[in-house]
């Protein structure tokens, strides 16, 4: 099972404002479309809701420390740690948002990947993308784009990948 995390994050960090994206960029919708369609996506409870339902042609868990939380059409899991459980058979599992369990998978050694939108404005907002150790990631693919008449704001795709850790023998 591979492990990535794919997000929209603005330049000064924010993802989101009162469980809301802040920013419409169509192009950054079919990205997330088509990168995720077909896998299993993990996300916290409030993420879900803020996206009201399960999205077609992906399986959907829902992180919650609720214990008598159900959607129907999704999986529960009360941890991070339970969701990749329920994934262990897939073979690529997206962790969609929120702040606090993109923290939980930034720092799990199952991640592997970053996709990542940059959009290149700062915008107010109340929920922020954890801080990124670059040391241990590396930039495989990048992509510029320039404002146009549907995405007001300059953006880039970015994907990155975990770098292996070296470890060193002196004998």
């Amino acid at each position: 099972m591979t492990v990535s995390i794919i997000a929209a994050v603005a330049n000064n960090g924010v993802i989101g404002n009162k469980n809301r994206l802040i920013w419409h960029m169509p192009a950054d919708l079919k990205f997330f479309r088509k990168t995720t369609l077909g896998h299993i996506m993990i996300m916290g409870r409030k993420t879900f809701e803020s996206i009201g339902k399960p999205l077609p042609g992906r399986k959907t868990i829902i992180v919650t420390k609720q214990l008598d939380y159900k959607v129907e059409g999704c999986q529960i899991a009360h941890s991070y740690e339970e969701a990749l459980k329920l994934s262990k058979n897939e073979k690529h599992v997206f962790v969609v948002g929120g702040a606090q369990i993109y923290e939980y998978a930034l720092n799990h050694k199952a991640t592997k990947n970053l996709y990542l939108t940059r959009i290149f404005a700062a915008f107010d907002g109340d929920t922020f993308f954890p801080e990124v150790d670059c040391s241990k990631w590396e930039l495989m693919e990048r992509n510029d784009f320039e404002p146009d008449k549907d995405n007001k704001y300059p953006f880039s795709f970015m994907i990155y990948k975990r770098k292996k850790r070296r470890l060193f023998n002196f004998r």
